[in-house]
């Protein structure tokens, strides 16, 4: 319903939502949050078959965005290890093989993915949820820092940020579930009594992927940093924007973050 303009760029592709759902089979034990949990078993098979993933973690589950053309590719990688339902007018049900058959083809090998550059800044971020009957009493102070908060100064020299500190706010209304991250500073502004966190109040450092935009074409990417950070059992979220894609992590674990990273750069050279 948005009316054309010359302010707003829209991707070419049509995007489908998979969700993933353990039903209760996830490994006993496990701690690890986020796009951890499914980076081995979804993100990985997927790279391997040259899918291009958009990622959206939230504060109740996550969500890999796929191209709608992408589907018979999606299907076919997953089946083996997945039961994959649709969902048709509120019912859930269920897809085979046989269903998206028509113009599959076997996609051929992919190059080697680019290693893009990681960079962390020292923000720190909270990671939270606002029950949707108290959203009225913080909606101002919403748009605000939505649409009326500034950006750190662009250096239009270097084509990039100071990442000393960054910017970022995420706002997500999904079936009526609210998830929002925001950094430190910014959660001061409103009122502590409504915006609802884990009970450990963890805070979260960033990890973004790219040093300019990265466009939707290029696959492995959401992997580059799922994988390593899956290998060593760490807690991520990953968020998937236009122009490039941002990964949470426990402040107290992004040390071992940059240095796994770094290793894998270092081996992929």
């Amino acid at each position: 319903e948005l009316p054309p303009s010359e302010f707003m760029q829209v991707a070419d592709s049509t995007w489908l939502v998979l969700s993933v759902v353990s039903n209760g089979r996830e490994p006993p034990g496990c701690q690890a949050t986020g796009v951890t949990k499914i980076a081995r078993s979804v993100i990985a098979p997927l790279a391997e078959h040259h899918v291009s993933v958009l990622m959206l973690s939230t504060y109740q589950t996550d969500f890999i965005l796929v191209r709608e053309r992408d589907l018979p590719v999606v299907i076919h990688t997953l089946a083996g290890e997945f039961d994959i339902y649709r969902e048709e007018g509120g019912e859930c049900v269920p897809v085979t093989c046989d269903d998206v058959s028509n113009g599959f083809l076997k996609p051929k090998p992919p190059a080697s993915p680019t290693l893009h550059p990681v960079q962390s800044p020292q923000t720190r971020f909270c990671v939270l949820t606002v029950a949707p009957d108290t959203l009225p009493a913080i909606a101002t102070m919403l748009i605000d820092v939505l649409f009326y908060s500034h950006s750190p100064p662009w250096d239009a020299a270097t084509g990039s940020q100071d990442l000393d500190s960054i910017t970022f706010f995420s706002f997500s209304l999904i079936e009526g579930y609210i998830s929002i991250v925001m950094d430190a500073e910014t959660q001061k502004r409103f009122p502590s009594d409504l915006l609802l966190t884990s009970s450990t109040g963890e805070l979260w450092r960033m990890v973004r992927i790219g040093g300019q935009p990265l466009g939707f074409d290029e696959c492995g990417i959401v992997a580059q940093i799922a994988e390593p950070l899956a290998a060593a059992d760490i807690s991520a979220y990953y968020i998937s924007t236009f122009n490039f894609d941002h990964a949470l992590v426990p402040e107290e674990g992004i040390a071992e973050v940059i240095q796994l990273l770094q290793q894998r750069q270092e081996s992929g050279r």
